[in-house]
């Protein structure tokens, strides 16, 4: 199936994780028209939401969009499978080689590009999610929040839920008063 080589190729060749797949994810899935950018968002948001694997949910999420259930599955298995793959023979490898110094050099090298390449979609995100003053406040509160004074994003969460309920109830309330 064309989508499981799609997910497996973004598996194989990104580094860093799930959060450093959504340009990847965002640009294949756009270029071949399965899906377009605001239906990423939507595939992006949901994937967060999710327990689990933010790649393992994007794939699942963005899989069954594009072909229901079976691109669900290959999706997934496209996305995984590389991953396990590459582990597997990284963990065979690495404990013959694990105290050589070009080896842990190497892994030190790669922290700073991980951390680029998680950085650039969340920055990507805050700006087509943030569109008004409120939203950039409540994104760096939330940043602080979590980041600086180790707050559960759960709690986070919960709060921003119970607000978000409570200003679209108020909303609501003055839509039937007029």
């Amino acid at each position: 199936m064309q989508i499981m080589g799609v997910f497996a190729k973004i598996g194989t060749f990104t580094i860093g994780g799930g959060y450093a797949m959504i340009p990847v994810i965002e640009r294949e899935m756009k270029d071949r028209g399965w899906i377009d950018e605001e239906e990423i968002e939507d595939v992006v948001v949901l994937a967060q939401s999710a327990p689990g694997l933010l790649a393992v949910n994007m794939a699942i999420f963005a899989g069954y969009k594009i072909r229901g259930l079976k691109g669900s599955l290959a999706a997934t298995f496209g996305a995984v499978l590389p991953s396990f793959a590459i582990i597997l023979l990284i963990a065979i490898a690495f404990t013959s080689f694990k105290d050589n110094v070009f080896i842990q050099k190497f892994f030190q090298g790669l922290r700073p590009v991980a951390i680029a390449l998680i950085l650039v979609p969340a920055v990507n995100m805050a700006r087509k999610g943030c569109r008004k003053w409120w939203q950039w406040l409540l994104m760096l509160l939330t940043l602080v929040l979590v980041a600086f004074l180790k707050v559960s994003a759960i709690w986070v969460i919960v709060c921003v839920l119970i607000v978000s309920v409570a200003v679209a109830s108020a909303a609501e309330g003055r839509k039937k008063k007029c």
